[in-house]
C-alpha cells in the first residue's frame, strides 16, 4: 500500500513531480545503506527479533508525522525527507536483522521450504496492500492510505516486542562492532557468487527502482486510470511473487544462479512492456512474471545464503548483501524523472530494458554465478 499511497500523494502535492519522488525514495535507500552494516552487527549482539520489533515501532513514529503533515494537505520538503530517511534507517537495522531470524529457528532441511511459506504469507500481505492501495487512494486519499499503512507497522512491532524474550544472537564475542564488521566483510567478499551476484543485481534493481517506483505512476498518469491502475500492475507483481513462494516450496536444481538469471530477463520484458503501454493488463502480466522472478530470487538466494555462510555472522553478511543490493536504487530513482524530461517516458523505459539485460548476460558469463551449486542441507542430531 505504501509505495502507490506515497507515490501518488507525493505526485498530487503542489509541488510534487518526478524529481521530488525520487529524491523522497532516494534519501529512504541511501539511509538503508548506510545503517544496514551496523544493523547487522546490532541484531547479532542484541537479538534478532527485538531489533526488527524496534525497527518497526521507530519506523511506524515517523510515518505517523507523515500522515499529520498529509492531512493538512501541506508537506514541506523537509518534512518527507525526514521522514523517510527516518524509515531508511529502520529498514537497514530490519533486513539484516530478519535474515538471521528464520535460518536461527529452522533445521538446514527445511530452510527452503520455509523461507517459501514465509514468502507467500508476505506476499499475501503485498497483493492486499496493492489491491487495495490505489482503491484507498482514489476513493479516499494518501492520507488514510498511508496512516493505514503505518498502522501495520505498529501492529508488527509490537506483536514481535512480545516475543523479546527469544533473544536469537549471533555468536557472543568480546570484539568491538568495527571488529565485528570488519570480520562480517572479509566473510562476504571470500564468496565470490555473492559478491558478482550482489554487485550485479544492484544495476537490476537500478533499473527495477527507475521503471516501477517513478516512471510507472507516471505512465499509469498519463495512459491510464492513475492510482486504480497501477495499484492493479502491482497486484498482479504481487500474485506472481505468491506463485513464485509455492514454486520455490519444492524447486531443486542442480545450477540455481543460472536459472535465475535465466527467467531474471523478465524485468527487461516488465521494462519494455511500460515503454509501449498499449495495455494495462499486459504491463500487469509483464509484472506478475517479474514478481514470480523476484520471489524464487529472494528464495533461493536466501536459502543458498543460509547454507553456506557460517550461521554466527549470517546477519552481518545479510547486512553487506543488501547494502550492495540496494546501492544503486538511489541513483534509479534520482536519473528517471530528469532523463524521462530530456528522452521521453519511452525512450528511457526502451534504455531500462536493454541496460537490464545487459546486466543479466553479463553475470551468465561468470562461471562463479553460472556454475554455483548449494550444499546439502547439515543433517541434524
Amino acid at each position: 500500500m505504501s509505495p502507490i499511497a506515497l507515490a501518488f500523494g507525493i505526485l498530487h502535492l503542489p509541488n510534487g513531480d518526478a524529481n521530488l519522488l525520487g529524491l523522497v525514495l532516494g534519501s529512504t535507500t541511501v539511509a538503508m545503506l548506510i545503517m544496514a552494516p551496523f544493523g547487522g552487527v546490532l541484531a547479532d549482539k542484541f537479538g534478532r527479533i527485538r531489533a526488527v520489533a524496534f525497527a518497526d515501532l521507530v519506523g511506524a513514529a515517523g510515518l505517523f508525522v507523515q500522515v499529520a503533515y498529509f492531512a493538512t494537505g501541506n508537506v514541506p520538503i523537509l518534512v518527507l525527507l525526514l521522514v523517510n530517511i527516518n524509515f531508511g534507517l529502520m529498514w537497514g537495522i530490519f533486513w539484516p536483522a530478519m535474515s538471521g531470524v528464520l535460518p536461527a529457528l529452522v533445521p538446514d532441511a527445511h530452510l527452503q521450504k520455509t523461507n517459501s511459506v514465509n514468502n507467500f504469507f508476505s506476499n499475501g500481505a503485498i497483493i492486499l496492500g496493492a489491491a487495495t492501495g490505489g482503491v484507498i487512494v482514489a476513493g479516499f486519499g494518501s492520507t488514510w492510505a498511508l496512516a493505514i499503512d503505518a498502522s501495520t507497522f505498529v501492529i508488527g512491532g509490537l506483536v514481535l516486542f512480545s516475543f523479546r524474550h527469544v533473544s536469537l544472537r549471533g555468536e557472543k564475542t568480546e570484539n568491538s562492532m568495527f571488529d565485528d564488521l570488519i570480520h562480517g566483510w572479509k566473510i562476504f567478499i571470500s564468496f565470490r557468487w555473492i559478491v558478482i551476484g550482489v554487485f550485479g543485481f544492484s544495476f537490476i534493481i537500478l533499473a527495477w527502482a527507475a521503471g516501477e517506483n517513478i516512471l510507472g505512476p507516471l505512465i499509469a498518469l498519463e495512459e491510464f486510470n492513475g492510482a486504480k491502475s497501477w495499484s492493479l500492475v502491482l497486484t498482479f507483481e504481487g500474485i506472481g511473487l505468491i506463485i513464485g513462494s509455492i514454486i520455490g516450496v519444492k524447486i531443486k536444481l542442480k545450477y540455481p544462479l543460472r536459472f535465475l538469471l535465466i527467467i531474471s530477463f523478465s524485468i527487461s520484458l516488465y521494462m519494455w512492456s511500460m515503454a509501449r503501454p498499449q495495455s494495462i493488463w499486459f504491463i500487469a502480466f509483464c509484472a506478475l512474471l517479474w514478481g514470480l522472478t523476484l520471489d524464487l530470487w529472494i528464495t533461493i538466494w536466501s536459502t543458498a545464503m543460509a547454507r553456506e555462510v557460517p550461521r554466527e555472522a549470517l546477519s552481518r553478511v545479510s547486512a553487506f548483501d543488501a547494502m550492495g543490493t540496494m546501492l544503486l536504487r538511489p541513483v534509479g530513482l534520482a536519473i528517471a524523472g530528469p532523463l524521462s524530461l530530456a528522452f521521453g517516458l519511452s525512450n528511457t523505459l526502451y534504455a531500462l530494458s536493454i541496460f537490464s539485460a545487459i546486466c543479466i548476460f553479463g553475470m551468465l558469463a561468470t562461471p562463479a554465478m553460472r556454475n554455483m551449486q548449494i550444499s546439502e542441507p547439515k543433517v541434524e542430531g
